[in-house]
């Protein structure tokens, strides 16, 4: 089965419930999420900071429906690391990931910011 970068019924029912405010939350996501990508790689090395922000940054994208950067989140908060390559590795990733969604919500941003 494919992972799922970002899903668009979570995206539809936040629509939905949003209304006008949609694209000021895909700006919020967006915005936030940098932030902590920045942070995580800012504290590649220091595993209990890694934890609480990938805690904050997997709350977020699970709810904004970006599955796979959640997932990754989820790892680097619970997992235990042989060692700081490892932690770095897996930081790497959730970059990855994000530079991957990131287009994906913007694009989704652009289609409702003049509704």
């Amino acid at each position: 089965m494919a992972e799922i970068h970002m899903d668009p019924e979570v995206l539809s029912g936040l629509q939905e419930v949003m209304e006008s405010e949609y694209p000021t939350l895909l700006d919020t996501f967006l915005h936030d999420s940098e932030e902590r990508v920045q942070a995580l790689r800012k504290a590649r090395d220091d595993a209990k900071t890694l934890g609480r922000i990938a805690h904050s940054f997997k709350g977020s994208s699970g709810n904004l429906g970006a599955l796979r950067l959640a997932t990754l989140c989820e790892r680097l908060e619970t997992e235990s690391f042989k060692s700081a390559s490892d932690l770095g590795a897996l930081v790497d990733q959730i970059d990855r990931e994000f530079a991957l969604v990131r287009p994906l919500y913007e694009h989704e941003r652009e289609r409702f910011s003049g509704v």
